[in-house]
């Protein structure tokens, strides 16, 4: 005959239960995300060889000079972002056949939930995505001015080099907290001239990293990830900077990049990395939105307290709903 623990002995087996689902589930996606609409090239684009192969193997485009190359992390807190930003993308290209993706995620995030979550909403996008190895830069980490600015993806900008095969010679690195509506072939075509590593709107000796055009094989020639990690390493000896990845690029590059229009990241749209208070657009024409700092426009809207300039957010938002919570 089959025992039954007492009932006193519940409570304290059902906690144990519970215990053992939470460490056994992996971390989820709770939102639906819509299907955005295919979109296709115009008739002057230039082949990348991927609408030839057909066959099973490697898609040519992820090599091919002919396509643009956009890199941007990937996780599940910022994901909401980052479907806004690929279809904004799509939406304002003549050739969004031509654009390959690169996505990095942490080693210690669910990739195939991240895959796919971008799949469902876009079937035919050109997309890897590339596992980073939080180990690699946690230890170099010191602690700034806002707890987000301190997850080792944050770096992962850094190491592109590394983690991109060496057939992509240049990429567009775009955060996750942004639109454009702009066709992104115009900013990845930026002439870096004989010498320049990367290119990104700037201030004299200031340039927001959430957007920039990198030479990849420049990079990996002057091994520009060791010069960063070396500020890194002084920062953890003798506190030198607050804000988290910013300041060893601006160390490292500042003053020795070419300089895009500012239009290309009307950066600062999150307000300050306290408080997040609405700000206006900056003076000039506008090819990129970017809500850089506390405030994000997905939190705002959710929390029915969006600044005006959320609304041009909204329109990219793919978020279902109303949407059933995934188990």
């Amino acid at each position: 005959m089959r025992h039954h623990p007492p009932l006193r002995h519940l409570p304290l087996l059902i906690l144990l239960s519970l215990a053992l689902v939470s460490t056994a589930v992996p971390i989820t996606i709770t939102q639906q995300f819509k299907e955005a609409p295919q979109f296709y090239n115009s008739p002057e684009c230039a082949s990348t060889g991927a609408e030839e192969d057909e066959t099973e193997g490697e898609n040519p485009i992820f090599c091919s000079d002919q396509a643009v190359h956009v890199a941007m992390t990937l996780d599940t807190a910022y994901i909401r972002g980052s479907m806004a930003a690929i279809l904004s993308v799509l939406q304002h290209s003549v050739c969004p056949q031509n654009i390959a993706f690169h996505f990095v995620a942490s080693a210690s995030a669910n990739a195939s939930l991240l895959t796919s979550t971008i799949s469902s909403s876009f079937p035919y996008l050109n997309f890897r995505v590339y596992r980073f190895d939080d180990s690699a830069v946690s230890g170099l980490i010191s602690t700034s001015i806002r707890s987000a600015l301190d997850c080792p993806l944050n770096y992962a900008r850094s190491y592109l080099a590394n983690l991109l095969p060496l057939c992509v010679r240049r990429v567009v690195y775009l955060d996750s907290d942004l639109v454009l509506v702009d066709d992104i072939a115009k900013l990845a075509a930026t002439p870096l001239g004989d010498t320049a590593v990367l290119a990104a709107p700037e201030k004299a000796c200031y340039f927001n990293t959430g957007v920039m055009v990198i030479d990849l094989n420049r990079w990996r020639e002057g091994d520009y990830t060791t010069k960063i990690e070396e500020w890194m390493e002084l920062q953890k000896r003798m506190r030198i900077y607050e804000l988290g990845s910013l300041p060893p690029f601006l160390l490292v590059f500042a003053g020795n990049i070419v300089p895009v229009d500012h239009r290309w990241n009307q950066h600062g749209l999150g307000g300050d990395n306290f408080r997040g208070l609405c700000r206006d657009l900056h003076a000039g024409p506008v090819s990129l939105l970017h809500w850089s700092g506390k405030g994000k426009p997905w939190a705002r809207l959710d929390a029915n307290r969006p600044c005006p300039l959320d609304a041009l957010w909204a329109p990219y938002d793919l978020l279902q709903t109303p949407f059933a919570l995934e188990s």
